[in-house]
């Protein structure tokens, strides 16, 4: 599916780049994490796959919030910038909310920037978190239905858990959050249609907790003692039980990155009009 939304990039990236400039698309990494490492270079590579402009500034793990509030403020004023990411984790010592406030809504290609977040608890247009946006891509691409269905969303963080219930709510589904401290989990997932696992706990989800039938979008992103990555579902369970299942790795990871370039794109084209 990755592959289909970027062959339906590359003729608006295309119009774009002859009738005004590429996309930009600028990413700020600090210090040395190996999985932010690792992301920052294939979202870099995909925006020269396709034919986008993708800047990245990296700086030391020392940096401090006042530098970084700085280098924000300078790509917000950047005509050439359509899209703003700021890689995190971040160090401790960088306030990380008044660093992602910082940058413009309108370059916030993540979708955390209250304005934003606003637009999204209100169903106005603006852009979405893009994991819980290439979740919501890819149930209505394998003609999943949502409308009336009862969907458990099992984590509250505003990158995935929150954005993706409201995202479900306005498809009219039936919306569940749980997370840590819910009481009797196992039995709330098990009324769900489509469960939604974004809780960060590796395979958490098993058996007991699946619905028969159930559509499982597993979102967790763990690291075993080995350094494998795991889900936050019990993959055995979920092939056992469930109609259709998002695998980790290899999943839902790559929508989130066709998902970004879609924000992006779109952004260009709304600065393109505007401007």
């Amino acid at each position: 599916m990755r592959d289909r939304i970027f062959a339906e990039l590359k003729p608006r990236v295309e119009k774009l780049t002859r009738s005004h400039r590429p996309p930009g698309l600028a990413m700020i990494l600090v210090g040395n994490d190996p999985g932010s490492e690792i992301y920052v270079r294939i979202k870099s590579k995909t925006c020269a796959e396709l034919g986008m402009y993708g800047e990245q500034i990296h700086r030391p793990e020392s940096i401090t919030t006042g530098d970084l509030l700085g280098i924000i403020e300078g790509l917000n004023q950047r005509a050439e910038i359509d899209g703003i990411l700021v890689q995190t984790p971040l160090p401790p010592q960088v306030d990380k909310n008044r660093v992602l406030r910082a940058v413009s809504p309108d370059k916030d290609v993540d979708g955390f920037h209250p304005l934003n977040v606003g637009a999204l608890v209100e169903n106005l247009p603006g852009p979405r978190a893009c994991t819980p946006l290439g979740i919501l891509e890819m149930l209505r691409r394998y003609d999943v239905p949502i409308a009336g269905r009862h969907a458990v969303v099992v984590g509250r963080s505003d990158i995935v858990g929150k954005p993706m219930a409201l995202l479900l709510l306005h498809a009219n589904a039936t919306v569940t959050i749980c997370h840590s401290k819910t009481v009797n989990l196992a039995e709330e997932c098990r009324r769900a249609d489509i469960l939604v696992a974004a809780i960060g706990r590796a395979h958490l989800i098993t058996r007991d907790f699946i619905k028969p039938g159930a559509v499982i979008v597993d979102v967790g992103m763990n690291r075993n003692p080995d350094g494998k990555l795991a889900g936050d579902v019990n993959p055995e369970d979920a092939k056992a039980m469930a109609s259709a299942y998002t695998p980790v790795p290899g999943g839902v990871g790559p929508l989130t990155i066709a998902t970004l370039m879609s924000n992006t794109v779109d952004i260009a084209e709304q600065h393109l009009c505007s401007g």
